[in-house]
């Protein structure tokens, strides 16, 4: 169990962030159109995990945007930003804004993904969610970087996502 922050205050997490060097836990999550999609799904390219609690909040929507805008410029890459959100709000948000360079998964079914991915918010309120967190893969499954942002409230740290990638 890690502990994270939700503005100052301390809020437990379930689980353990896979640690670079290991093989990605595989999960099936929603994808648009309410169908499944494994991790193996995404065989063969590399992939930014950018996962967030909803994309309803002001650092989510910014993380999405973030990574939507330096996903164009990287090759064989996928960038999967997945929270709680339905399918068909990650789609409106997503049209909304005009981002077409990221894929967007619902933590709708395939809840084990919270522990196996070590972002479970298991108190406070947003007890049930998934932590902010970016887990950097390979073509392989393998993990090349992963952060557990220590703030909720915080954005990711970009740079050192995708230079895991170089």
């Amino acid at each position: 169990m890690a502990q994270v922050t939700l503005k100052g205050s301390p809020v437990q997490v379930n689980g353990a962030l896979p640690a670079p060097g290991s093989q990605a836990p595989d999960f099936t999550l929603v994808a648009e159109g309410l169908a499944d999609k494994s991790l193996k799904d995404f065989a063969g390219v590399r992939k930014v995990l950018n996962i967030f609690p909803s994309v309803d909040t002001p650092t989510c929507a910014s993380s999405v945007r973030a990574f939507n805008e330096k996903a164009a410029q990287l090759d064989n890459t996928v960038v999967l930003c997945i929270s709680a959100d339905l399918p068909f709000a990650q789609a409106r948000f997503c049209g909304a804004e005009g981002l077409e360079n990221v894929k967007n998964l619902s933590t709708l079914r395939g809840r084990e993904f919270h522990t196996n991915y070590g972002v479970e918010i298991a108190d406070g309120p947003l007890a049930g969610l998934t932590a902010r967190a970016v887990v950097v893969l390979d073509e392989n499954d393998t993990v090349l970087h992963a952060q557990l942002v220590g703030e909720i409230a915080d954005e990711p740290g970009y740079d050192e996502a995708l230079a895991a990638l170089k």
